[in-house]
């Protein structure tokens, strides 16, 4: 089934008039702590370890089935989409059947010359946090006991 796509407005409108909606912020915990979507939790499906290396955390299926329940409306963001659709696609594997993915996530989708196609939610003007606490990765992977 292909991943239902949304850009940052209609995500804020489905968080804002579904109060059990998640928003699953997909990034690096730096990424997260610099600013995210106000509300959101965060599960990075991938670990930078170098200039332009990465590898998948081997631990999201895990963190993200302990955490969130799998009926949940979840809204799945990153910084520009990419991310987001892999964890989508990993998400639905799981079982979870209310995925999307946030096109334009957190910075904006870009074009091959750098133009902005799809606008951000922080450049879109909607709710942002530089608050971590229980949101936090590092809370939810205690939370889930790991």
């Amino acid at each position: 089934m292909a991943i239902r796509q949304i850009e940052p407005p209609e995500a804020h409108n489905i968080l804002s008039n579904n109060p059990e909606a998640v928003y699953l912020d997909v990034r690096t915990e730096g990424e997260f702590a610099a600013g995210h979507a106000a509300g959101a939790i965060n599960i990075p499906v991938l670990f930078i370890t170098g200039p332009g290396v990465s590898e998948e955390n081997p631990e999201f299926v895990t963190v993200a089935h302990k955490i969130i329940p799998i009926d949940r409306k979840l809204v799945v963001g990153c910084l520009s989409g990419g991310r987001s659709q892999r964890a989508c696609e990993i998400l639905e594997q799981l079982g979870y059947t209310d995925v999307s993915n946030v096109r334009g996530g957190f910075g904006g989708a870009r074009d091959g010359s750098g133009r902005v196609i799809v606008e951000g939610w922080r450049d879109a003007g909607l709710p942002v946090s530089e608050e971590v606490g229980e949101s936090g990765y590092k809370a939810l992977r205690k939370k889930a006991g790991l």
